[in-house]
Formats: structure tokens, sequence, C-alpha cells
């Protein structure tokens, strides 16, 4: 049986591997997608800013598909003054890379009754995956 000093060391060793293999990657802006290089099985956390009582709302207007497997539909937090009409909050997506290549992870930021008027924001992220 080996000792007890030597199975410490081991089992911290293999959950320290575990943990390391595939990271969450968070995005909170365009600014870290350069393009954002993920791995197969990988999680992809988007978070953008957002205010859905001015009536804005973001969409996903290509979800890269070819190589992101979304987790979920969007979901929204208001963390600071929870209720107040008019805070704003983040909107959170949630995507895994089910595939290989490259491809863009796109959004834009409007109202969804004004399609005439341009978006107020847009999320543009070229992603490379292997």
């Amino acid at each position: 049986m080996p000792s007890p000093r030597l199975l410490l060391p081991l089992s911290l060793l293999l959950l320290a591997g575990c943990a390391g293999q595939k990271p969450v990657v968070s995005l909170e802006s365009e600014h870290d997608c350069k393009p954002l290089k993920l791995h197969q099985g990988q999680e992809l956390v988007l978070m953008l800013p957002s205010n859905p009582t001015t009536g804005f709302r973001w969409e996903i207007r290509n979800p890269a598909a070819s190589v992101l497997h979304s987790l979920g539909p969007e979901v929204y937090n208001n963390p600071e003054d929870a209720g107040v009409v008019g805070s704003a909050g983040e909107s959170t997506w949630r995507f895994r890379v089910a595939g290989t290549g490259e491809d863009h992870l796109q959004l834009i930021y409007h109202r969804p009754w004004e399609p005439e008027v341009a978006p107020e924001r847009t999320f543009d992220c070229a992603i490379s995956a292997r």
C-alpha cells in the first residue's frame, strides 16, 4: 500500500492536470478577439453590457455555428440596483467549441422594431478553433 505522504502530492497533481485541460474563456469586449484562438471542447462565455429596459436587445447575427455550439439562451443579469427601471446589466451567452476552422461570432445591439436604424453597437469576434 502506498504511503499517505505519497498519495497527497499525486492526488494534487492529478487534480491540477484535469483542471487545466480545457479552461473557460470569457469575453467582455471585442478587444479580446485578435482572433480568439480556442480548442475543441473549450467553453466560451460572452458577457456584454445590456439594458433591455430601454428597448435595446442583443441579437446574434452569426452564431459561428461551424465552430461553436450554443449551450443555452441569453441570460440577462442586473447585479446592481436590481429592479430599478433603466439600470444597466449584462447579457451572457455560453458556447462550447464543437468544430474546427475559422468563423465570426457577430451580434448587434438594437431595437428590434427599428430595422431601418443602424445598430447602437456591434460585436464581431473572429474565432479560430483547433
